[in-house]
Parts: structure tokens; sequence; C-alpha cells
């Protein structure tokens, strides 16, 4: 796969993950976040599990212990993101969260400097502030009094930010991207029904109310566009992929608007204009700057 492909799969988990970000606020209103987890994970999980065996199959090696240790970080660090946003979405608006949610642009170049001394190509750091940007304008520009919920956005944020360099860091070298996905699905399942069993109320006629969110979150929003993101992070780095992945918001307004018929002000514009401009800098930048000095050395 060339990393203009790998970057298409990324845009189009992004675009899975904007039109699912609504289905998670209102699935609240029938049954609890864990609840809510558990039942799109445990579907996710079921979903794509044959796929993980087909994979498992036709490997050439088999995963060593690190490898599965590698790949248990990763789901706890998705399952981090995932709870920390959901019990966000109860004290906070669906615009703060989106906007606060995309903070992970930042972090993940920040973190894997930080981390692992990898820095990023120079595009990175004007295209991650570039995406923020056009993520605060597409929130409308302004953000309310930070909540309880706002706060635990940012931790989901910082989550998602480890998620996306530790995939970087086991996807690529298993070659088992879709055994990773079921791994992680699998963690969130089973953590998010064993809470819910404990602490919440388990309400039949409020999950069938819920199906159509659940349904969605778990086969498009979740089993689907994350197996794309770790099948795309294979061909491409961390810090680039956060920027591609960012594009959750901008389909989230246009979904909205074709949708919803919800209509964007002009600062909403902006944003996704600012968005695009970002992703086809971190594409077309890079390419264009190693043609020129394949040029002058010839």
């Amino acid at each position: 796969m060339t990393r203009i492909q790998a970057n298409l799969l990324l845009l189009l988990a992004g675009a899975m993950w904007g039109m699912g970000f609504v289905a998670q606020s209102s699935a609240m209103g029938s049954v609890g976040p864990f609840l809510f987890i558990g039942l799109r994970f445990a579907l996710a999980t079921l979903v794509v599990l044959p796929f993980a065996i087909w994979e498992g199959r036709r490997a050439k090696q088999k995963l060593s212990m690190r490898n599965r240790l590698a790949f248990v970080w990763v789901g706890l660090m998705m399952l981090g993101a995932i709870v920390f946003q959901q019990i966000g979405l109860l004290s906070t608006t669906v615009t703060n969260s989106g906007f606060l949610t995309g903070l992970y642009v930042v972090m993940t170049p920040l973190f894997a400097v930080i981390l692992f001394r990898n820095w990023p190509h120079p595009i990175v750091w004007p295209a991650a502030l570039t995406a923020f940007a056009g993520i605060w304008f597409l929130s409308g520009g302004a953000i309310e009094r930070l909540t309880v919920g706002d706060w635990l956005t940012v931790l989901a944020a910082a989550f998602c930010a480890m998620q996306v360099i530790f995939i970087a860091r086991a996807a690529s070298s298993t070659g088992r991207p879709i055994t990773l996905a079921v791994t992680q699905f699998a963690i969130s399942a089973v953590t998010g029904l064993t809470i819910a069993l404990i602490h919440e109320p388990i309400d039949l006629a409020a999950i069938r109310i819920a199906a159509p969110e659940i349904v969605y979150a778990g086969i498009f929003s979740g089993g689907i566009a994350f197996t794309l993101q770790v099948i795309g992070q294979r061909y491409t780095t961390a810090p680039q992929a956060a920027i591609f992945l960012s594009s959750e918001a901008l389909f989230a307004a246009l979904f909205g608007a074709l949708i919803l018929g919800e209509r964007l002000p002009a600062s909403g514009f902006l944003g996704c204009s600012l968005i695009f401009a970002a992703i086809l800098g971190v594409e077309v930048l890079p390419a264009l700057l190693l043609r020129d000095r394949a040029s002058e050395t010839a």
C-alpha cells in the first residue's frame, strides 16, 4: 500500500467517526456510557474477529509475547480515550467535546518527541496547528466555561494521541493490523460490559431504543473505522495520521449539514478550509520538496 492510499483510508476513518459522533451522544439518552461502550465494541469484535482469524492463518510468523503485550497496551490506550470521551459527553456539549478531542492533533507529534525523540517532518508542526485552528473555528470559534466533562475530554485526547503513537509502533512491525484492531475492541467490550453490569441499570427496552446508534457505532465508526486506522497507520507516520484523522471534525460538520439540515456559520467554512489545507499540506508539500531535491541533484 502506498502512503497516499494509507492516508485515504485514514480520511475514510475520519468520515465514519464524524458521522458517528452524534450517535455517541444521543445513545446516552437511553443507556449508560459503559453499557454503550460495551455493546458497541462487543458488536465490533464480532464483526471483525473472522477477518482477524483469517489474517492469523495467513501470517508467516506467530505473534511473540512482546507483540501481544503491545497490542494490549494499545487497547488500553483506546479504552482510556473512549471512556473519558463518553463520560465527558454527560456534562459537556458536543461542540466542546469535538473541539477538545481535536487536541490530539497537537499532542501526537509532541508526545512522539518527548517519549521516543521521533522528530516529524517539519511541515507537521504548522499543519497540526492549522488543523487545530480549523477545529476551533469549526466549533464556532468559542468554547463555554470548562466543566468536568471538558477536562475529561482533554484527558481523552491525551489517550487518543498515545494510541495513535503506539499503533504506529505496533502495527508496522507485526503485519497483523486486524488482530491489533480486534484486540482493542475486545478490551473495550469486556471492560465496558463488566462495569455496566456492576454500576449501570440494564434495561432491554432502553437497549432497543438505542439499537440504531449502537449498530452504527459498533460496525461502522467502531469496527470498520478503527480497523482502517490501524491498517492505514502501517504506511504513514503517527503525526501525519493524527492530522488526517482530525478530518472527523470536518466530516461531522458536513454530515450535519447534509443529513440534519444544520448550517455552518462563516467561521465554520473557515475551519473546514483550514483542516483541508492542513491535510493537503502534509500530503503535497513533502512530495514537492522531494521532487525539487531530486531535480537539483540530477
